[in-house]
């Protein structure tokens, strides 16, 4: 057992410095663990060895990724970057979804939900530098493209949790981690540069095919290296585009033969151009004005904003208007599918779409370390994070003519592709005419009274016609404040050399405010102009060719510009729908926790067992403010609600690690975890009914449905047990079993609410009774998830010195479950795919680089966003993502003037993989088939 004690400040420096990476606020690894600064020396020093025989850029990521896997007390995985502005992929959620055990889902073609040993992103934590953090979802899942990778230094990923560890996940904890300029010990001035380029040609005339990226950071050390800086400001316009096939779905369907099969019921193919525009900036202070204090402030600050232009056809099939000729349809008798047909009479709509996703992030922090002697440490750390996120989502319809029955009709025919992943269309009219195409609601979807009612068009022939596009804009505010009080003890004893408490304390408000707006042409009346409306010449923008589905080019006009200049009237759709109700409101949490921790140095049968055990008791107070509403005479009319909650956790820890000799050991880990319910399940709005006359079964006479307040976290007791051989410092292997046991799952059902002072919506009186009957999502169910990982790091001159600078990084996942409902029904947790790989071969010597990497994974449940922003889940199919990555580093070139230079060129999704959803269980019933291409980026970074 260690009992060597340095100074004080010289622990603060080794503490923060080996791994090269920074979690300010977490005590789980000896990284920051006062009590075990004795054998983290010994792993400096042994880290220096290895930063000396292994000098280039990627192999070094890996050294020190695979030091922070084998020094750490718990069971993590890590990706790091020597510098700002040098991690292995041009994501965060790119790199993490390489590491074992975990892989990502893509939105838009961009890696950013991340999935944790089969659990969604809502099952896990997400921490910046130790600190719990917001989200611009509308949940608690982290969406990572909203965090720019080239300010980071390194993420882990904790699999097994820790007392002391900050944050509850039933998946884990991510930390993402900024550098600490301190540590660094140097001056660094680099800028980075890169130029993104998309496979496609621009596939709309006003989007983007070309992109940038840029860096700017700067690393410092003054006063006799106790005052750092650490500054870095980043810039990104990354381009995206897609060829999408969207169905509505496949109803059955008899040809005149009478054979039966599944036919389309409609579609709506388009093709999307976006472009990503992030602005990053985050700055790191630290002071260690004496050997006994320790200070860090850090800040970021994320302007995000994610532009999409959308242009394509609703195509009406056998839910259309048109009349299907029975001899047309084939039907495939091994699939059942109706694979051609066409149907004559049916009018389509042009969808011109445009949609903004914007989004502010900032970020603050401040954490102290007294070293009180040489025996105890103090600790105060306290954060502050708000995110506020806008979206306008624009839907322009154009045509032939306004409702079901005016306009030109076509005659359109379709022949689906391999797989039913897209189809080809034939049709007579020609959908690039502007003169033909005009702006205005070519089909009865605007059945809205208050529609009707605004422009007089109840008991006409124009009776729900008047709405000639939509608009979507929900808005979400996010705010979090964090408090840690903790100190720490060395101890000298047979089991324990140090000991760890304090508490916690976190207050967290989201809110969330739904509307829709309903557009008219403004210069629509009845009885005087109730046709279309043709483009004006200042906003046309020429045509988007549709080509991929046999549509040819259709016309594309600046939809939002017509808005600006007041072209479109805009109606609140929530005045009759009482949707956006339900969809808007405030979710606020109060958690305090306690935690003690003992850091476990003793030996059993005569083998050193480290580790730790600790008990954390977090207690939360959880409230809601909503609306309870109704609909009265067309109208809805709401009446406010808050609900409360509380309850407590007490929840256990266990992490031993037995040291079987200097390079194998052997992981045990039990513990019992929580994850909180997703906030919109939790929200206090909701459809309320009050009946005087007659209670219903269970006495009550309210009768509610939405969310649920009371809902408690889901809970999870854990055990891991893993083998880890450190052959060299360059590689590893390691085989890994977890299990964890589920309870308090959450699904539909029935609970019971308490509706006091709350008003009668219909009446606006407050009834004698206040208990109620609630629809919604109840704790109850639960089951069991297990599985096991494998994972090897090699390098290939443990074969041959000829194969120097030659590896492989490699891991398989498999997980298997049983839950069911509260009622015994099978469940399929979201994101959970059974089998998980992926590999990565690199080669990097004499300044040269180049690496291929690859990730895998089966199908999955996952969650999309459907109309008006609503999350649904779906079932996606599984999918294998090639990338690649060639650089060179002029360090070794012996060219003056290029010394501090490297160059890179990456290719992503090199095969075009393509993101499919599906409608049911059966693979030829696809939603959506997304075409994404390639992106080519070439890149350098210079250091001054």
């Amino acid at each position: 057992m260690s009992t060597f004690k340095p100074s004080m400040l010289t622990l603060a420096l080794i503490s923060a410095g080996l791994i090269g990476q920074t979690a300010y606020a977490q005590e789980a690894d000896a990284q920051n663990n006062a009590t075990q600064k004795g054998e983290q020396q010994q792993q400096q020093q042994q880290k220096d060895v290895e930063r000396i025989e292994v000098t280039s850029t990627f192999r070094r990521s890996v050294v020190e990724s695979i030091n922070t896997k084998r020094f750490s007390t718990s069971v993590v995985e890590s990706i790091s970057a020597e510098d700002i502005g040098k991690l292995p992929d041009s994501s965060i959620a790119e790199s993490i979804a390489r590491l074992p055990g975990i892989t990502a889902q893509r939105l838009d073609g961009r890696a950013s939900r991340v999935s944790v040993r089969g659990f969604s992103e809502n099952e896990s934590t997400t921490t910046f530098n130790g600190r719990q953090q917001v989200s611009i979802s509308d949940n608690r899942g982290v969406e990572f493209d909203l965090y720019p990778s080239e300010i980071m230094s390194g993420v882990t990923v904790y699999k097994t949790p820790s007392a002391s560890l900050s944050g509850e996940g039933i998946a884990g904890v991510i930390d993402m981690q900024t550098v600490r300029p301190l540590t660094k010990g140097e001056q660094v001035f680099q800028v980075n540069g890169q130029f993104e380029q998309s496979s496609f040609d621009k596939l709309n005339p006003d989007g983007d095919d070309q992109g940038y990226r840029g860096t700017v950071s700067y690393i410092d050390q003054f006063a006799d290296d106790t005052f750092g800086v650490a500054f870095a400001y980043t810039t990104m316009s990354s381009p995206n585009q897609e060829k999408r096939w969207n169905s509505w779905g496949y109803p059955e369907f008899t040809t005149e033969s009478g054979d039966t099969g599944s036919i389309l019921g409609g579609a709506k193919p388009y093709v999307r151009s976006s472009t990503l525009e992030r602005d990053s900036a985050m700055l790191v202070l630290e002071f260690t004005p004496t050997d006994k204090v320790n200070m860090t402030f850090d800040a970021l600050y994320v302007d995000f904003v994610d532009e999409k232009i959308l242009r394509g056809t609703e195509v009406p099939f056998a839910w259309g208007q048109g009349s299907i000729d029975p001899e047309s349809a084939t039907v495939d008798p091994e699939t059942g599918f109706v694979t051609s047909a066409v149907t004559q009479g049916q009018r389509v709509v042009l969808r011109n779409d445009y949609e903004e996703r914007a989004a502010e992030l900032t970020q603050f922090g401040y954490n102290v370390e007294y070293f009180l002697d040489h025996n105890w440490t103090l600790e105060f750390d306290a954060s502050r994070s708000e995110v506020e996120r806008q979206v306008w989502s624009v839907e322009s319809y154009a045509g032939t003519g306004r409702g079901d029955n005016n306009g030109i009709a076509d005659d359109i025919g379709y022949v689906f592709d391999s797989g039913n992943t897209g189809a080809q269309f034939s049709h007579q009219l020609d959908y690039s005419d502007f003169n033909l195409m005009q702006l205005g609601g070519p089909l009865s979807w605007g059945a809205s009274a208050a529609l009707n009612d605004n422009y007089g068009l109840v008991g006409t022939p124009y009776e729900n016609t008047a709405q000639d596009g939509f608009i979507n804009a929900p808005a979400v505010e996010d705010e979090l404040t964090t408090l840690k009080l903790a100190a720490s003890r060395v101890l000298n004893n047979e089991f324990f050399k140090g000991i760890e408490f304090g508490v916690t304390y976190r207050d967290r408000e989201k809110s969330k405010d739904s509307e829709g707006y309903y557009m008219t042409l403004a210069d629509f009346s009845y009885p005087d102009n109730v046709g279309m409306m043709s483009v004006p010449e200042q906003y046309r923008l020429g045509t988007a060719d549709l080509s991929f589905i046999g549509m040819g080019p259709m016309i594309a006009y600046d939809t939002q510009g017509l808005i600006d200049d007041g072209y479109y009237e805009l109606l609140r759709e929530s005045l009759t729908d009482p949707k956006h109700l339900t969809r808007s409101w405030t979710v606020q949490e109060d958690v305090t926790a306690a935690f003690v921790q003992g850091n476990i140095d003793t030996q059993f049968a005569g083998i050193p067992v480290t580790g730790n055990v600790g008990l954390r008791y977090v207690h939360t107070k959880q409230s809601s403010q909503g609306n309870a509403f109704n609909v009265v005479d067309g109208l809805v009319v709401a009446q406010p609600t808050d609900v409360s909650h509380d309850y407590g956790h007490v929840l256990p820890s266990l992490n031993l690690i037995f040291a079987i000799d200097e390079q194998q050991m052997l992981r045990f880990g039990a513990a019992k975890t929580i994850s909180r319910a997703r906030l919109d399940e939790m929200n206090a709005s909701i459809s309320a009914t009050y009946s005087a006359q007659q209670p219903d079964e269970n006495g009550n006479y309210w009768s509610v449905s939405g969310g649920n307040p009371n809902l408690e976290p889901k809970e999870a007791t854990g055990l891991d047990l893993s083998y880890e051989n450190y052959f060299t410092a360059e590689g590893y292997f390691s085989a890994a079993l977890f299990y964890k046991d589920l309870n308090d799952w959450i699904f539909n059902g029935n609970y019971e609410l308490d509706l006091s002072g709350v008003p009668d919506p219909a009446t606006g009186e407050i009834p004698e009774t206040s208990s109620a009957t609630g629809s919604g999502k109840v704790n109850g169910g639960g089951g069991q998830l297990w599985g096991y990982e494998l994972a090897i790091a090699l390098p290939l001159s443990e074969f041959s010195e000829a194969l120097e600078g030659f590896g492989i990084l490699a891991s398989h996942t498999g997980v298997e479950q049983d839950i069911q409902d509260q009622n015994g029904n099978d469940y399929e947790l979201p994101g959970l795919s059974d089998s998980i790989q992926s590999v990565t071969f690199y080669y990097e010597r004499y300044g040269f680089s180049a690496r291929t990497s690859m990730r895998k994974r089966s199908d999955f449940k996952g969650d999309v966003y459907g109309l008006g922003f609503e999350t649904q889940q779906v079932d996606i199919q599984g999918e294998t993502i090639w990338d690649a990555q060639f650089g060179y580093d002029f360090a070794d070139s012996g060219i003056s003037g290029l010394e501090n230079l490297e160059v890179t060129f990456q290719v992503q999704n090199i095969t075009e993989e393509p993101f499919i959803s599906l409608q049911g269980d059966n693979a030829l019933q696809v939603r959506d088939y997304q075409d994404y291409g390639r992106n080519y980026l070439l890149g350098f970074s210079y250091e001054f």
